[in-house]
C-alpha cells in the first residue's frame, strides 16, 4: 500500500494558506456539526451498526466517525490535515491517543495521517463501507484528489462494498450559495485569476466522480442541513474554516474576505442576532 492514500480533499491548490490550529478548531466546534443530519441520514439508510467496518476518507476532526462508532461500527479515518486529525484523536481516542498497540484491547477507531499502513488488508477484515463526507461541487477542482484516493482505497474493500459520495445540493436550494459567491468574485478579481474558486454545483458532479472511479451508482438522496450560527462572527469563522474561501484570501487578504462575507450574511440574520441558512446536501450510494 502506498503511504499516501488521501491528499487534502478540501484544497486542490497546493499554494493554499496553511491551516492553523484555530481554523481546525473552528471547523470542529462551529461548522462540522452542520453536516450531522447528512451523516445520520446515510447511516440510517445503510443500517450502520456493529457489523459495519467503515473507512472514512478525508475524515477531518472525526464527527462522522464518532456518530458511526456510537452505533457500534468499527471505524478507520484517513486525513492529511494533521490539526483536524489531532482533534479527531481527542474525540475518538481520549485515553492516550494511540491505536492498536500490541497487547491492547481492540479499538473501535483507528486514525491515520496521509495514508494507511502496509498490511492493512492482511491483518484486518476488509471494509464494507467507504465514506467521503467532505462535500464536493462548490469549488473548481475540488474532486481532483478524490478519484485517486478512491482508487487507492478500493483494494481494501470487500467485494460489493458500499461507497458513499457527498456533495452540495442545487444552488437554488442552498441559502449559503450567495455567500459562497463572494469567494468567486474575489478570486476572479486577482490578476491572473487564482485557481480553486467557487463555482455552481452541477447536477452530475457525484456521478462523474463515481464513473471515473469505476463505481456503480445504487441510489441517492437529499438531506436538509441548515447552517445555524449564534452570531455573525461565528458564521464567518465557521464558513472560512471550510477552505472554500482560501482562494479568495490568496487573491485579496483575510480581512477583506471576512468583511465581505459578513456583509453577505445580512439577509440571513434574525432579530435575535443569530444567522440561519437552509441548505440541501446530496449523497450518492455506490457499489464496488
Amino acid at each position: 500500500m502506498t503511504p499516501t492514500l488521501v491528499r487534502n480533499l478540501r484544497d486542490a491548490d497546493p499554494s493554499a494558506p496553511a491551516d492553523s490550529g484555530t481554523r481546525a478548531r473552528d471547523w470542529a466546534e462551529i461548522q462540522e456539526r452542520m453536516l450531522a443530519p447528512l451523516y445520520e441520514a446515510v447511516y440510517d439508510r445503510l443500517e450502520v451498526g456493529p457489523a459495519t467496518r467503515m473507512l472514512s476518507l478525508g475524515c477531518g476532526s472525526g464527527l462522522a466517525m464518532l456518530v458511526a462508532a456510537a452505533r457500534g461500527a468499527q471505524v478507520t479515518g484517513v486525513d492529511s490535515d494533521r490539526e483536524r486529525l489531532a482533534l479527531a484523536r481527542e474525540r475518538l481516542l481520549p485515553d492516550d491517543g494511540t491505536e492498536g498497540a500490541e497487547g491492547a484491547p481492540a479499538r473501535r477507531a483507528r486514525l491515520h495521517d496521509d495514508g494507511l499502513p502496509a498490511g492493512t488488508c492482511a491483518d484486518r477484515a476488509p471494509y464494507d463501507l467507504i465514506t467521503v463526507f467532505e462535500p464536493i461541487g462548490c469549488a473548481a477542482g475540488d474532486s481532483e484528489g478524490l478519484v485517486p484516493a478512491l482508487e487507492s482505497a478500493l483494494p481494501l474493500a470487500a467485494r460489493g462494498a458500499t461507497v458513499v459520495l457527498t456533495g452540495w445540493g442545487p444552488p437554488e436550494r442552498c441559502a449559503t450559495a450567495p455567500v459562497l459567491r463572494v469567494a468567486a468574485r474575489l478570486t476572479e478579481s486577482a490578476r491572473p485569476p487564482r485557481p480553486g474558486g467557487w463555482r455552481p454545483t452541477l447536477r452530475d458532479d457525484l456521478e462523474d466522480v463515481a464513473a471515473r472511479a469505476g463505481l456503480k451508482p445504487d441510489g441517492s438522496g437529499r438531506v436538509s442541513c441548515p447552517f445555524g450560527y449564534a452570531d455573525p462572527d461565528s458564521a464567518v469563522r465557521g464558513l472560512l474554516s471550510t477552505g472554500l474561501f482560501d482562494a479568495a484570501v490568496r487573491a485579496t487578504d483575510r480581512s477583506q474576505v471576512e468583511k465581505e462575507v459578513a456583509e453577505a450574511l445580512h439577509p440571513y440574520r434574525r432579530p435575535d442576532g443569530t444567522v440561519w441558512m437552509p441548505n440541501v446536501f446530496r449523497y450518492l450510494v455506490c457499489t464496488t
